[in-house]
């Protein structure tokens, strides 16, 4: 923000609220711009967490976008949101922009049921490219879109994806005018490139070489001189003559997709000036920018992976405002990496992958101490299912450390690469069931349901952190497929590092004996603790229940269902995830299927799509919180009281 004469603020952002406003900017204004929306998003996020380090490090290349490209009506096609922050803020979402990530605000990802703006929904990675070809298509055959522009961004973590490069594939052979921005925030611009690199990078995307290229083509294609085939050899030659003059090498050359770049993706002048030059091309291409996550913010351009979601801070020092104290309980995902290092210490058939989150499952520590025994294959979760059944196969015990929500890709590969072949890999699904401020695209609510069907697979979910270092030992001894679920955030005991042990498969435990309860409280994982809290809460109005702790919902145990089934008139079960398909409704089938004279209530998630908001409200929203299991129990002791 400057200041004019008079000592008056001069704000461009405050004269932009939708894209239409940022075009009637000047041109060399575009800067002080860039620096007023990292501003924002600096004042903004310090006090509202979200995903920083990618935001900031896109918004010199979002500005240039909307600047150049008529959106809404041009389709900007994101790849994951996390860098989408300018976006949001200069279509129509700057006022509301305090409200992201919270319940009944905005998303903190691209969805087309909250703007127009956001032309496709954008939480997974490597969907970009499928996505925008499709549009993209579609447009060519609609008449009246002939001549809208589509373009697909997309990470360079994200393009390793086995859907990108499936998107890529499809795009060098159908005909499309599909424009793909690499936003490439992992790599320095070369210097040593020099500056004949930099007149072939402007020459090949100036207007007047691109109209003289066009008009050769047209004219060879009417002398029958330019087939198809012809065109797709000559664009190859093309990129590897670039290739050989700019000592770089690109995998877009052999697919006949015409490559720009790489150039400096915080120059939002020249940003403006290539985009120009290139929209209005024929044919596939690709502009490599390259950026750097956190630009304009030093202590998140100096540590950006620690700075890609920090939570609250302080803007004047980056001091991070949520430390955590020696006798804090530990995050779930912490448990499990020391727990994987104390097991791969143990047994050196102990190796552990993940898909591009070291970091976010804690598969960092094993990789810290092992490096030959941890691997990280990227945004690539069925290869790295695969994977993990080839080292299975060749006698290694892998642990798979993934999101629910990203396992979910990677169904068909659980099933005939592992489950088929019982082969023992152990799943590690972090952040199940609700996680919060991330919302419908990440919620982990359907791995219970998915997993349930699966021959062969056995499931567990521990309640603390003693039962998931127990069922990460108890996962050696297995010869078939295991999965072990737990949630996002912190566990519940500062003290954890208990010695470790066996866990019968398919026992659960009861954890709670009242003596005379006619009610009987089922639950899997974490939800325990509402019902012990529930427990105490309805003893103190005088209603007794009893409480178990399932730990596995395949097998069940048939001891603790047999004996619920016959000492209790209700029993209500309580899960983090779909009710639908889940641990409730096969305790359901399991007892009406025999006939048993109980009633049985499940709580969980219901069939809808559920936002984003904190755990503690959208558990509430569900029904399936604590209050949401007292008001379950009283309802049905008052029916039995009136009988």
């Amino acid at each position: 923000m400057k200041a004019n004469e008079e000592g008056a603020s001069t704000s461009l952002l405050s004269q932009v609220n939708s894209p239409s406003d940022l075009r009637k900017l000047q041109l060399e204004q575009l800067p002080q711009l860039c620096e007023e929306i990292r501003e924002f998003i600096i004042s903004n996020l310090s006090v509202n967490p979200g995903h920083f380090a990618s935001s900031m490090g896109a918004v010199d290349l979002i500005v240039a976008l909307h600047y150049v490209f008529n959106t809404p009506d041009d389709h900007l096609v994101w790849d994951v949101g996390h860098q989408a922050y300018a976006h949001k803020i200069l279509t129509g979402r700057k006022d509301s922009f305090s409200s992201l990530r919270t319940l009944g605000g905005i998303s903190g990802f691209p969805t087309p049921l909250e703007s127009e703006s956001d032309t496709f929904i954008a939480g997974h990675a490597g969907n970009s490219i499928s996505a925008a070809l499709g549009m993209a298509i579609a447009d060519k055959s609609t008449p009246g879109h002939e001549n809208r522009k589509t373009v697909a961004i997309v990470g360079d973590a994200s393009i390793s994806g086995g859907l990108a490069f499936e998107g890529l594939n499809n795009a060098s052979n159908h005909p499309n005018n599909l424009l793909i921005i690499l936003n490439d925030n992992d790599m320095s611009i070369d210097n040593n490139v020099g500056a004949l690199h930099s007149y072939l990078s402007d020459l090949t995307t100036s207007a007047g070489y691109n109209r003289i290229r066009n008009k050769m083509a047209g004219f060879f294609r009417k002398k029958g001189i330019l087939t198809e085939s012809r065109k797709r050899a000559i664009i190859r030659f093309s990129n590897s003559v670039k290739s050989l003059v700019s000592k770089k090498q690109n995998i877009f050359e052999g697919l006949n997709i015409r490559y720009f770049g790489p150039m400096d993706g915080h120059d939002v002048v020249k940003l403006v000036k290539v985009l120009r030059d290139i929209k209005d091309m024929e044919g596939p291409r690709l502009l490599h920018v390259c950026t750097v996550k956190g630009k304009g913010y030093k202590p998140a351009e100096e540590n950006p992976t620690t700075w890609h979601a920090p939570g609250k801070f302080n803007p004047d020092t980056g001091e991070r405002l949520s430390k955590p104290s020696k006798d804090d309980a530990p995050l779930w995902q912490d448990v499990f990496g020391q727990t994987l290092v104390e097991l791969a210490k143990s047994d050196r058939s102990v190796t552990g992958i993940t898909a591009g989150m070291l970091s976010g499952t804690s598969i960092g520590k094993l990789f810290k101490e092992m490096p030959d025994r941890a691997f990280d294959v990227g945004i690539s979760e069925g290869h790295a299912v695969t994977f993990a059944g080839g080292l299975a196969a060749g006698g290694k015990k892998p642990f798979v450390a993934i999101y629910s929500s990203f396992l979910q890709r990677s169904y068909d590969n659980i099933i005939h690469d592992v489950a088929i072949q019982g082969l023992p890999v152990t799943f590690c699904i972090d952040r199940a069931g609700i996680v919060g401020e991330d919302g419908v695209t990440h919620h982990g609510l359907f791995d219970l349901a998915y997993l349930n069907c699966i021959p062969g697979m056995s499931i567990a979910s521990p309640a603390d952190e003693e039962t998931l270092r127990n069922l990460m030992h108890t996962a050696l001894s297995f010869n078939a497929p295991l999965a072990i679920r737990y949630p996002r955030g912190k566990a519940t005991t500062p003290h954890w590092k208990t010695p470790m042990r066996d866990i019968e498969k398919g026992k659960g435990r009861q954890v709670l004996e009242s003596g005379n309860a006619k009610t009987a409280i089922l639950t899997l994982g974490p939800s325990l603790h509402d019902a012990l809290k529930a427990a105490r809460a309805l003893k103190n109005e005088g209603i007794e229940v009893d409480v178990y702790d399932m730990i596995w919902m395949k097998p069940l145990d048939s001891e603790i269902l047999r004996k619920a089934a016959s000492a209790y008139s209700t029993v209500i079960t309580v899960e983090d995830g779909s009710v639908i398909g889940g641990f409730g409704s096969t305790i359901a089938n399991i007892l009406n299927d025999n006939n048993k004279n109980v009633k049985v209530i499940n709580l969980g998630v219901p069939d809808k799509w559920v936002g984003h908001g904190s755990v503690s409200q959208l558990k509430e929203i569900c029904g399936y919180d604590t209050a949401a299991i007292v008001d379950a129990v009283k309802k049905e002791s008052s029916k039995s009281a009136s009988l």
